[in-house]
């Protein structure tokens, strides 16, 4: 079983206070029952529409606020969940992609919470979020081409000892570390405030497991809480 512990930068217990997150890494095994991912996505799409949760609205705005005290614009550049959600109530649904993408995908849809899929052999040292230096280098495409963007000084980022693997705490994925289905070690990232009940996130970070192990049996989680001291 491979084993990761990120790790969270102190320093932003005063921009999101009681910011929590599972952290899951899976082994992955061969897929199997690849109609387990489009329709775990409909659900969750139809979830939305006629079953929402109801901690959804608060806990969105919560991370707009989040994203304002490290200087981002959330109408500009919001946190992933709000993203996806927003595609969902304007088309009704979202197509799939990739099985594993659009499996989670289909959690951070349905709960309200972003989710990030990493492919963990692409890392380069621990995952860590902390505060950017306005340096470190993030591979990204513009325009349809390679492009090496930096992010700004002070804003919060995931990283790993080569760059910026998530831009804007959850916005943006970078390309180097991104996952897809051909992955063997999976990492995922499932990041809350207090406006989500901590019950939600472990039955988030549940259901998520468990359409992986659906999607490919024989695939084993690990599963670990991370809180800000």
């Amino acid at each position: 079983m491979s084993l990761v512990t990120p790790s969270i930068d102190p320093r932003l217990a005063g921009i999101a206070p009681g910011f929590r997150a599972l952290s899951i890494v899976v082994d992955a095994a061969p897929i199997t029952a690849p109609e387990v991912a489009p329709a775990a996505l409909a659900q969750a799409c139809l979830q939305v529409l006629n079953d929402d949760v109801p901690w959804a609205e608060a806990h969105l705005a919560a991370w707009d606020e989040v994203f304002k005290a490290f200087g981002a614009r959330p109408k500009r550049t919001p946190c992933s969940a709000s993203a996806l959600r927003k595609r969902v109530l304007k088309d009704g649904t979202l197509p799939p992609l990739d099985p594993v993408e659009d499996i989670y995908n289909a959690i951070s849809i349905r709960y309200a919470i972003p989710v990030g899929g990493e492919n963990l052999a692409a890392y380069t040292g621990t995952p860590r979020l902390t505060l950017a230096d306005g340096s470190e280098p993030f591979d990204t495409f513009k325009e349809g081409l390679p492009v090496v963007e930096h992010p700004d000084a002070g804003e919060v980022v995931w990283r790993d000892d080569v760059g910026v693997t998530c831009r804007r705490w959850n916005w943006r994925q970078g390309v180097r570390t991104r996952l897809d289905s051909e992955a063997q070690t999976m990492w995922f990232i499932l990041e809350s405030l207090p406006a989500m009940p901590l019950t939600a996130l472990e039955a988030a970070g549940g259901e998520l497991v468990s359409h992986l192990q659906k999607l490919m049996p024989g695939a084993t989680a690990q599963v670990q809480l991370l809180e800000l001291a």
